[in-house]
Parts: C-alpha cells; sequence; structure tokens
C-alpha cells in the first residue's frame, strides 16, 4: 500500500477490539472548543484543512495487507457545519471504514459558535487535544507552525524499532507480576467488567493537589494513584489492579497528532506506614515499570484476549501545558474533559492538572455500579485526599478510610462456540502448522487458545493472509473470536470450502 505505514501496537490492539464487537463508542474522543465572537469561518475550515494536512494520521484508516496491519492515510472531510451539539457527539468515526476524525461547526449565535472536534482513539490520544488546537489557533491567525521534526511514518517506523528491541526486557518483568483479576469489591457493585457500555459520570475538584504532590517528594500523578489504590485496597482488593495511561511520545513524536500511549496495569498493596511512605514506594515501582512503557501488556504476556480495558478499574491523569490556544480577535474556552458517554470498563477516574485546577472525573458502569455507589467512592476519594493534603505523613490507619465490602460476582470468561460435526484431521493438522508458524512455536494442540499461546491482532491477520495463501479460504476476522483455536479454524475453513461448492 503505497504511502502507508505499520500500524502501532496500541493500533493493533484498538483494531482488534473494534473487530470484536467489544469497544462500542469508548474510544471515541471528543473535544469541544467554544468560540465567542466575529468568528471568521472561512479562516476556520482553511486552518482545519491544514491541521489534517499536517497530521495524515488523523485521516488514516487501518487496512490488512498480507498479514500485516498498516495505517493508509485518507483525506479528513473538510469542516461541516452542524445543529445541536448532542447530535453531532453521537456521529460516527471508524478507523476501518473512515473517516477516522472530523470537524462541525456548531452555530449557536451570531457571535458565538462551537467547533467540535471528533477522533478515534486509534489515531489521537490526550496529549494531541493541545497538539490539534495550537495548531489550528496558530493556523487561523495565519502563522503556520514550524515544520515537524520527522514524519509520521518516521516515527511510527522508528517505535516499531524500540518496541522490538524492548520486548524481551518486558516479557520478564511481567512473567510474574501480572494476574488477570477477575473479582472486584467496590460500593452499590453487582458485576464486573472490561467490556464498553453506555456509562455514567461524576465529576469533582482535587484541592492543593500540587502542594500534596511536592511534600511527599512525588509527581501529582503518582499523589493521585497512591490515594486511588490505598481506597480501593480498603474497599478489601487485596492487591488492587489500575490500569494507567502511559504517554509513549519522545522526542520525535511530542509535537505530532497521534497515538502515542500505553495502558499499563499498576498492581500490588500499600506498603509502608505512612501514607507518604506508600506513596514513595509506589514511586519507586512505577519507576521500573516506565521502563517497560512502550511494550504492550499483551505483547509481553499470554491470554489476553480482546477487551476494552486491561482491568476493571482504571486510571488517567494529564498534565496540561500553562496556556491555551489563542483565536485572534476570539475568545475561547475548551471542554478537555468531554464525555462521550460510554465508559470501557467498571470504573474509571479521569484527572486533567492545569493552572486553572485539577479537575477529576468518575466514570462508571450503571448497569455494574449503581450512581449511590459512585457517589460514595467520590465522597470517600475527596475524603482521603484532603486528608493527606493535611498531613501527608498521616500513618495509613489513621486515615478516614471506609471498611470492607463484600465481593461482587466474579468475571467469567466469555463462552466459545462449539463448531458440530467431525472435521478432517489433515486440515487440522494444517491449520495446526499455520499456527505453530506464525506463533513461532514448534507445534500447537488442536484445542489450544491462540491468544492463551501469545496471539495478538497482528497474528491474526498473518494467519488469515497464510490460510488464504495456502488452502485458498478468506477467513473472517469474526470467526478468531467465537473460536481461535486450530480446531475451530479449521472447522470453519471446511465450511467455507462446503459453501464454495
Amino acid at each position: 500500500m503505497t504511502g502507508s505505514w505499520p500500524a502501532s501496537p496500541a493500533q493493533q490492539g484498538m483494531w482488534l477490539t473494534e473487530r470484536a464487537g467489544v469497544a462500542g463508542r469508548a474510544f471515541h474522543m471528543p473535544l469541544a472548543v467554544w468560540l465567542d465572537g466575529p468568528l471568521d469561518v472561512t479562516a476556520l475550515g482553511e486552518a482545519c484543512e491544514e491541521v489534517a494536512r499536517r497530521h495524515p494520521v488523523l485521516g488514516g484508516v487501518l487496512a490488512e495487507d498480507g498479514g500485516e496491519l498498516r495505517v493508509v492515510p485518507h483525506a479528513v472531510p473538510p469542516m461541516r457545519e452542524g445543529g445541536d451539539l448532542q447530535e453531532e457527539l453521537a456521529g460516527p468515526v471508524d478507523p476501518v471504514e473512515g473517516p477516522a476524525a472530523r470537524f462541525t461547526l456548531i452555530r449557536e449565535d451570531a457571535k458565538r459558535h462551537v467547533l467540535l472536534f471528533q477522533a478515534h482513539h486509534a489515531v489521537f490520544d490526550g496529549e494531541s487535544k493541545d497538539i490539534l488546537l495550537r495548531d489550528l489557533a496558530a493556523w487561523y491567525g495565519g502563522a503556520a507552525p514550524a515544520p515537524l521534526a520527522a514524519t509520521y511514518p518516521e516515527v511510527a517506523i522508528e517505535q516499531q524499532v524500540r518496541l522490538a528491541d524492548a520486548l524481551p526486557d518486558a516479557r520478564r518483568y511481567w512473567q510474574d507480576r501480572w494476574q488477570d483479576q477477575r473479582e472486584l469489591r467496590l460500593p452499590g457493585l453487582t458485576g464486573v467488567s472490561v467490556a464498553a457500555a453506555p456509562g455514567s459520570a461524576l465529576d469533582f475538584v482535587v484541592e492543593d493537589l500540587g502542594g500534596l504532590a511536592e511534600r511527599l517528594e512525588v509527581t501529582r500523578f503518582e499523589a493521585v494513584l497512591a490515594a486511588f489504590v490505598a481506597l480501593l485496597h480498603a474497599y478489601g482488593n487485596a492487591r488492587p489492579a489500575v490500569g494507567v495511561d502511559l504517554s509513549t511520545r519522545t522526542e520525535r513524536s511530542r509535537d505530532h497528532v497521534g497515538t502515542f500511549v500505553n495502558e499499563l496495569p499498576v498492581i500490588g498493596a500499600p506498603e509502608g506506614d505512612t501514607f507518604g511512605e506508600f506513596a514513595r514506594n509506589l514511586r519507586g515501582d512505577l519507576r521500573r515499570l516506565y521502563r517497560h512503557r512502550e511494550v504492550p501488556l499483551a505483547r509481553a504476556v499470554d491470554g489476553i484476549g480482546p477487551r476494552a480495558a486491561l482491568t476493571p478499574v482504571s486510571l488517567s491523569y494529564r498534565r496540561r501545558p500553562e496556556t491555551s490556544p489563542l483565536f485572534p480577535g476570539l475568545g475561547t474556552s475548551v471542554e478537555w474533559m468531554m464525555f462521550n458517554g460510554w465508559v470501557r470498563n467498571t470504573l474509571h477516574l479521569q484527572v486533567v492538572d492545569d493552572q486553572a485546577g485539577t479537575a477529576a472525573r468518575l466514570q462508571y458502569n450503571p448497569a455494574l455500579l449503581d450512581r449511590t455507589g459512585a457517589e460514595r467512592i467520590r465522597e470517600h476519594l475527596v475524603m482521603l485526599l484532603t486528608a493527606v493534603a493535611a498531613d501527608p505523613e498521616a500513618p495509613l490507619d489513621r486515615l478516614p478510610l471506609p471498611g470492607p465490602v463484600p465481593a461482587a460476582s466474579a468475571v467469567t470468561a466469555a463462552a466459545v462456540t462449539v463448531k458440530d460435526g467431525p472435521v478432517d484431521a489433515d486440515l487440522v493438522r494444517e491449520i495446526q502448522a499455520i499456527f505453530a508458524k506464525e506463533l513461532e512455536l514448534d507445534e500447537v494442540e488442536p484445542d489450544e487458545d491462540l491468544f492463551d499461546l501469545g496471539g495478538h491482532s497482528l497474528t491474526i491477520t498473518q494467519i488469515m493472509a497464510r490460510t488464504q495463501e495456502r488452502l485458498g479460504v478468506e477467513l473472517s476476522f469474526e470467526v478468531f473470536i467465537d473460536d481461535a483455536t486450530a480446531m475451530g479454524i479449521a472447522a470453519e475453513v471446511a465450511r467455507l470450502r462446503e459453501q464454495a461448492c
């Protein structure tokens, strides 16, 4: 595919999750900027086009090519004018069919407009919000940003090289650390999930986070994470697992819009006599984790199938730059934490920190966690953060922590589709050989699951390509979600052959 480049591990994981049908709208990332004053609509539309040309990943779609998943650049649609903001928020962004990103201008009155940008997470991340609006404001004002130090394809290929180099160490690091926890205790909890679903949200403000972090000699992110882990432990979770979003940006990619983030789990119980001691111990654990921040967990360990989130509970933290984008002649306000109405798991804590303060939001799945329970979690977290801000070295057993709550139902593995009828033994052995080759194993048993053997989205595309090449059968991606074993794939090949006769 001329002009395309290899998909990153994060993009491969999102593609797999989308194809598995467990993503919903959880990976849709909206950003709204209110513009007050005499807006030059033509200049804004041209600025949107310039930004899309500067950042070609925004028009990228994910496509298979000979067993490899690649990003193929396409044009981002021109800025269109829309009506109701909530209706526009429900509009699609699709990294497979396209478009993966789009601009919509909504007129509220003659001197007040809303520019709504929406993108799929496969082409956009939290830090991309600042980059996009900075570049957009520059072009609107007639001053083009400085040229990028590297093209996006160059950055993507460099990332692949670093990943390959880092993979062996990451596998050793995670070998005895990762446990796919299936149980969770929270107030008001009736179930646990790592699949996307319609969600609800509760907002609040964190006071004096900077002062707390400074007194603890940790970062603001580490201070929030320490409090969140301590609260989860107090609820009765022996070793809480919290999925955290870590930036993978480098000097070469810092000014690029795109997906430069990796979700990894932080697992462990509070250690130390005081909160400050625990926070500093956690800081040390995170420093060891950071050495492997670019390697997706699904590449480092076996058995992680398609899911919208690694863990039932997660946290994202973003420290924003000190200045907001300035559109000449216009008043500007930005909704940096715009909620898309979906959650990727059971409970997610989102924190955005800037000069205006620390905004926080609890996103939760209301089908599994009732609003009263979510409000209690918010209250407990605010009380805990207030207490440690007043006395960072307070003993853990003297903090205002709640008592344990009853355990919720455990997550159960998805049922595997069983295909009826005998399958030719030679065909099964042929599929076993394909599995073994692409997984780089000596042999694979007929009933061994692809994901348990270390397979991932790229492995699936390679097996699909190899099966078509050797057996003349074009498999659908969905069959691997139903039954990712050599026996199951062989049964599907037999069915397709019979159907073609």
